[in-house]
């Protein structure tokens, strides 16, 4: 905005502020604020932030609001001091502080003006400021749309998708996902269904080159969930599947999950959808989880099924597999019933496996509860390396019940070169008449280094009858290396008979030695 204010004007109120009375004085500081306000001041770029101005201008008339209640309240008092008593000096002196108080009120008055106008200003720069912001983001969005315009309509028109940008959610009438594009884009959900009959979820959109894979939408009413999009080839996630749904039927299955989406090369797999449950029959089983281009999905929990009569627990999803880590199994689902009961299964862990490096496998899914029998828990995966140290999963734990469910059997670590270790057996389960059995451990072995294996589980306790057996150690050992067996676990506490230790003759023996024909290794100690 250009100066329009008298440059003599502003420059003879200064010069004569100093014999002016207040109110000139003032006169002469707004004239001072004014020239310097419309002062023209070209710049090459100015940066401003259009929500901070109006924010100010609230400020600022926050404070003048403030500044005009408390001059108001002594406006009274100050203007009109009463005299001390009836001679001239008293009356004299009365009117000397009202002549003060008055000129107060007429500079306040003044500075009131000033506040106003200083207002108005703040507020027509943050509105100026803003529509230019605007009208700035509007030619850049055209411009923006004018160039993905022209570069995905050919491919959306030939291949059906586009060349950048994401893939379309599913609807009702068109559940599953659009991919996304050639190049960048993320896939879309699938449909979550929510009414009408037995649905089963849409399945999410894969991904071009770069971009996560879409989410599978839930099913319903016993429907299976979608299946999950895949991550970009270059980089990018799968999605996670869909729930299936649940039911209330009596004998009624609930709907599977989804499986997870997969990642291509960089990126973790996605993980598997829950089972639906069931109140009156059988839970869904979980979906897998997707392979990892270095950690694997977990699988999807079990549905629960809990009928009046017959319950069965839906078996958890197994992990998904990855290069540096395995996925989790998935938990099985809880079964129950007056007349009988089976906990699902736990989902098995993932495998993992590299070239060179460190590789563990997912544990596998806890045994869900069984009114009878409780789940047996899921293995551990199995981890590989060329060079340098593979872990087996651990074996996941047994479900309660009656019966306790068996433990799982720990993952295989296995090397060329380096070390193997072997993972530890599931706990056997709890069961109110007989506990489950521990898991064995799981074998480590080594072409050339060390391989240990693991330590079999304890058994399940028992509350009542016999406890569970102690699992199995793991060997350990290989060609060329020193190794050592995992120890048996101990058998489970009972009631009334207690279960036998785990022994290392099957699952202990020690490795063998090297070239050198010395041999290195222990076996592992029996269980108690």
């Amino acid at each position: 905005m250009r100066d329009h204010t008298d440059p003599d004007q502003a420059r003879n109120a200064r010069l004569g502020a100093d014999r002016a009375t207040p109110p000139q004085k003032a006169q002469a500081f707004l004239l001072c604020v004014r020239h310097i306000t419309q002062v023209e001041v070209q710049m090459a770029f100015v940066i401003a932030a259009p929500e901070l101005v109006s924010a100010a201008a609230e400020n600022v008339a926050s404070i003048g609001t403030s500044l005009g209640a408390a001059n108001a309240a002594v406006a009274a008092s100050t203007t009109s001091v009463l005299s001390a008593g009836a001679d001239d000096v008293s009356q004299a002196i009365a009117a000397l502080l009202s002549s003060h108080g008055a000129q107060y009120q007429a500079l306040s008055a003044q500075a009131a003006q000033f506040h106003q106008g200083f207002m108005q200003l703040l507020n027509s720069a943050g509105g100026a400021y803003a529509g230019r912001e605007a009208a700035n983001v509007s030619p850049l969005q055209t411009l923006e749309s004018n160039v993905l315009g022209a570069l995905n309509t050919p491919t959306q028109a030939i291949f059906g998708r586009p060349l950048i940008g994401d893939g379309a959610n599913g609807t009702a009438t068109s559940p599953n996902g659009g991919a996304g594009g050639f190049l960048y884009g993320n896939g879309g959900n699938g449909y979550s269904f929510a009414s009408g009959g037995t649905q089963s979820g849409g399945t999410g959109g894969s991904a071009g080159l770069i971009g996560n894979g879409g989410n599978g939408g839930n099913g319903f009413l016993g429907g299976a969930g979608g299946a999950a999009g895949s991550g970009g080839w270059l980089a990018g996630s799968g999605g996670n599947g869909g729930a299936g749904g649940s039911v209330t039927g009596v004998g009624e299955i609930g709907g599977a999950g989804g499986a997870g989406g997969s990642a291509p090369l960089l990126g973790w797999g996605g993980n598997g959808g829950a089972g639906g449950d069931s109140t009156q029959g059988a839970g869904g089983a979980g979906g897998a989880g997707g392979t990892g281009a270095t950690a694997g999905g977990d699988g999807g929990v079990g549905g629960e099924g809990s009928g009046r009569l017959f319950g069965l627990g839906g078996a958890g999803g197994a992990g998904g597999t990855g290069t540096t880590s395995g996925g989790v199994g998935g938990d099985g689902g809880a079964g129950g019933g007056l007349l009988f009961g089976l906990g699902g299964s736990g989902g098995a862990g993932g495998e993992s496996g590299v070239i060179i490096g460190y590789a563990q496998s997912g544990a596998g899914g806890i045994g869900g509860y069984g009114g009878d029998i409780g789940g047996t828990g899921g293995d551990g995966g199995v981890a590989g390396v060329l060079v340098g140290a593979g872990v087996g999963g651990f074996g996941g734990m047994g479900g309660a019940g009656t019966t306790g469910g068996a433990g799982g059997v720990g993952g295989q670590g296995v090397t060329l070169t380096g070390l193997g270790v072997g993972g530890i057996g599931g706990v056997g389960g709890f069961g109110t008449a007989t506990g489950g059995d521990g898991g064995a451990g799981g074998q480590g072995a080594a072409l050339w280094g060390a391989g240990f294996g693991g330590d079999g589980a304890v058994g399940g306790n028992s509350f009542v009858g016999a406890g569970g057996n102690g699992g199995d150690g793991g060997n350990g050992g290989g060609l060329f290396n020193i190794g050592r067996g995992g120890d048996g676990g101990n058998g489970g506490n009972a009631g009334a008979t207690g279960g036998n230790g785990g022994t290392p003759g099957t699952g202990g023996n020690g490795g063998t030695g090297g070239t050198g024909g010395i041999l290195i290794g222990a076996d592992g100690t029996n269980g108690s």
